[in-house]
């Protein structure tokens, strides 16, 4: 259990952190940065949750803690080493990548097939679910990187990926079940 007495602590006040191994790195290392964009995702998601209701609101609850458990799993490195930790690392695993392509294939069975590309908007949900999709795509792109030079999780990489796709159909279903998609058409403006 987390136990936060005190706010600000005044140890990154020299541009350095701590992992959750307590290893003190910049503020700006990659895996800060991958990390720092999950958390944002996580934020975006606040927005769009301001729109949803029922089924989309309960499932972007779930997502959410799935995101803090992503920052636990990508601020705590030397996977190799989680079996000497005095408290086992929180580590992501396949089934809540399963998880997301389960609702991925249950959304998408509701949808026509696209004909097009679609731009972000539509209804404010969609757009809120649009800009979600490209934080995800940020966020893998950032812990991609990271896994050029240090261990990651490929179960978080994989969560990444999915939920990138996760927000995309679920944009489409918050704008009428991709009947208020906005199509994009190539070469209108020329």
């Amino acid at each position: 259990m987390v136990v936060l007495n005190r706010i600000y602590t005044r140890t990154g006040d020299a541009g350095e952190t701590a992992l959750g191994n307590g290893t003190r790195v910049a503020k700006h290392a990659q895996r800060v940065t991958a990390y720092g964009t999950v958390d944002e995702l996580n934020a975006t998601i606040g927005l769009a949750r301001l729109h949803a209701t029922g089924e989309m609101a309960t499932a972007f609850s779930r997502i959410q803690n799935d995101l803090f458990d992503l920052g636990a799993d990508l601020c705590r490195p030397d996977m190799e080493r989680d079996q000497e930790a005095e408290y086992p690392p929180l580590r992501m695993i396949a089934a809540q990548v399963d998880r997301l392509e389960s609702e991925i294939d249950a959304m998408n069975a509701k949808l026509q097939p696209l004909r097009s590309f679609i731009l972000p908007g539509g209804s404010a949900l969609a757009a809120h679910l649009h800009l979600c999709r490209t934080v995800a795509r940020r966020a893998e792109r950032e812990t991609v990187a990271l896994a050029t030079t240090e261990s990651v999780n490929e179960s978080a990489v994989k969560y990444l990926n999915r939920l990138s796709d996760w927000f995309f159909v679920a944009g489409r279903i918050a704008n009428n079940d991709g009947a208020d998609d906005i199509l994009w058409v190539p070469g209108a403006n020329r």
